[in-house]
């Protein structure tokens, strides 16, 4: 098989599967960074990226989670969901046979 075509044969698969990364990461960072920094300060350019990449999913997670969940866990309780979530699209996506397989053949 050749590169080009393994890469795009499955680029549904890692544009999910990297996407969902880069949001699970950016949840924990702004769980983390959270402590360090006020929770509105415009004027910090790390704090408004990762508000930017990660409000959708603390935004979902905020409407259906109770109201007893603090609202400085929200970003932790929005990980664990997009953790499930990347493991649920890798499942369906082995089940439609758009993932790599491990070995030589």
């Amino acid at each position: 098989m050749q590169e080009s075509e393994f890469a795009l044969r499955y680029l549904p698969f890692w544009i999910a599967n990297y996407a969902l990364a880069v949001v699970f990461w950016s949840l924990l960072g702004r769980f983390l960074l959270g402590f360090f920094v006020p929770q509105i300060q415009p004027g910090n350019y790390i704090w408004r990226a990762f508000y930017w990449l990660t409000e959708w999913s603390v935004w979902l997670v905020r409407w259906i989670t109770p109201l007893a969940v603090r609202p400085f866990l929200m970003p932790l309780v929005a990980g664990f969901w997009v953790f499930h979530l990347r493991i649920a699209l890798f499942f369906l996506f082995a089940g439609l046979g758009m993932v790599p397989k491990l070995g030589g053949s």
